[in-house]
This record gives C-alpha cells, structure tokens and sequence, in this order.
C-alpha cells in the first residue's frame, strides 16, 4: 500500500478539515478524489496506491466525515458549503489545475467545481453521478443516512452491510464486505464499530419537499464535458439511470463505462474502473 500524509486545511467557518496526500510527479495535475455523501478518504485507498508516485493524489474529507471536524451548524452540510471547503483546500495548496475524480456527492461537486471555471479542470471521472439524480435512488439514500447504527464487532458489521447492500455488490464473499466495512466505519468510544460520520448530516435532507428550488445541472455538465471525461455507471444503478448516462455519453470527447452486477456505486478498485481511470488520464 502506498504511503501518504495526513494533512489538514481549515474552513471559512474554522472547521479543521482533513485529507489525505499522496507524492507524485509535480510536473502533472493532482488528482482531486472526491467522496460520497457517507464516506471518506479510505473509498480511495486502492486507486491512489495505483496512482501514487507517478501522479500526486489528494483525498479530502468532506466536514463531519472521517478525521475533519463536525460542523457546528448542521445545515452547513450542503453541497455549496462543500464547494467552499474544496475551493478553500486549492487555495492552501496553490493548485490550479487538476483531475478531478468523484464518486456520486463528489461527482457532483466536480460538476460545481467546473461550473465556475472549467479551465482548471484537466480531466474528470464522474462515478456513478450526472445531472439528472433518480428520485428512487435519492429516497433510498433518505432512508438510511443519519441512523446511527453500531455493531459489536467487524464480522456483525460486514453481515449487516451485507443485508442491507448485497444487492449493489451481489458478488462480493465475507472478505470483501469486512473491507467495506473498515472502510466506512470507525471503532468508536465504548469499543463500539459505528460509522465514521456525523449523523447529522442527514438534517438538511429533512427539508420539506419543495423547499429547496431544483437545480438544471445539464450547464454545469456541459461546462465539464468541454474536458477529457469518463462516465462510470454501475449497470443495477439507482441514482444514475441508463438513459441519463446515455444521453450524457452524446457529448463529445464523453466515455461511459458499464461496470456490470453493481449498483450505486462502483469501488473504483474494480479493473474495469482502474482501466477507465488509466484511460482517462491518459488523455490529460
């Protein structure tokens, strides 16, 4: 496994955010690797082993998940606060362009990134994400963020996983869903395995319907699709339909691969997805 450094920035509001940074050739971008709504820098850990040493690699944090602070206010846990937490970590470390790989939340603020200046993106993997989100796939995401479950040990935890999201990865055996486990949970106090996140993160999508104006995203996926730019779609997706993906893959210089038995969403460890990412940046 390739060695990183635990580094931090701090928020506009004085959160101390954490991220992860991997050494690699400063005459390339970075690789800006963005997590989903639930996780953190550990979703990360096989693809920037892969890219460590010949691309430098930063893994953020977003507030409230892993080793950054919890937000004071939860209605900060936003996308656009999100958004002002990324801009803020490019600032410190003077980063003008870069590849940005997101995974669903993350794929979505690399459509925000790009939005507002899309020449200082050099490439993009959106996984699993575009700008049309499945109302399905966002009432099952309701449904269990924010529940604050723990478990006894790993093992109860990986068989609960299991249960509960066997069908997004129904080929995965007991190995790999103690990995998964160890990469979204944190043996907390009391000895306790919960998940590594702030509950309350689940506040905002409490909203009443309506009360937040819907967003066209098709501008800010246009303005990103002037880029080298890979669609990754888990092929039982709930959040990103086939017929999204497909009408995305119709702009031009736009590469979607099908990851076939997943759903929302693909791991990035998977060989096709180290392949597309491969491809993709080969294209930079």
């Amino acid at each position: 496994m390739a060695t990183y450094e635990d580094r931090y920035w701090t928020s506009s509001d004085g959160l101390r955010l954490h991220f992860r940074n991997y050494d690699g050739d400063s005459s390339r971008p970075p690789v800006l690797c963005l997590p989903g709504l639930t996780r953190n820098a550990r979703d990360f850990e096989d693809l920037a082993a892969s890219l460590a040493g010949k691309w430098r690699v930063i893994c953020p944090e977003m507030r409230g998940r892993g080793d950054s602070d919890y937000a004071k206010d939860p209605m900060t846990y936003t996308p656009l606060h999100y958004l002002q937490d990324v801009e803020a970590l490019l600032v410190q470390e003077g980063i003008d362009r870069f590849v940005s790989i997101g995974t669903s939340l993350g794929g979505l603020l690399t459509m925000l990134l790009a939005i507002s200046n899309p020449q200082r993106i050099a490439g993009a993997v959106l996984n699993d994400v575009g700008p049309e989100v499945s109302p399905a796939g966002l009432e099952r995401i309701r449904g269990y963020v924010g529940q604050g479950r723990n478990f006894e040990t790993w093992m109860h935890a990986a068989r609960a996983l299991q249960e509960s999201s066997g069908d997004v990865y129904p080929d995965w055996d007991i190995t790999q869903w103690l990995r998964y486990a160890k990469r979204i949970m944190v043996l907390g106090t009391g000895g306790r395995i919960a998940f590594d996140y702030d509950m309350k993160i689940a506040e905002p999508f409490e909203a009443p319907e309506g009360a937040t104006p819907q967003v066209d995203m098709w501008p800010m996926f246009d303005a990103l699709a002037t880029r080298p730019l890979t669609v990754l779609r888990g092929q039982n997706s709930d959040i990103l339909t086939a017929e999204t993906a497909a009408k995305m893959s119709t702009r031009p210089g736009v590469e979607l691969v099908t990851l076939p038995r997943i759903g929302h969403a693909p791991t990035l460890d998977e060989p096709e997805s180290m392949a597309a990412i491969e491809s993709l940046l080969a294209r930079v």
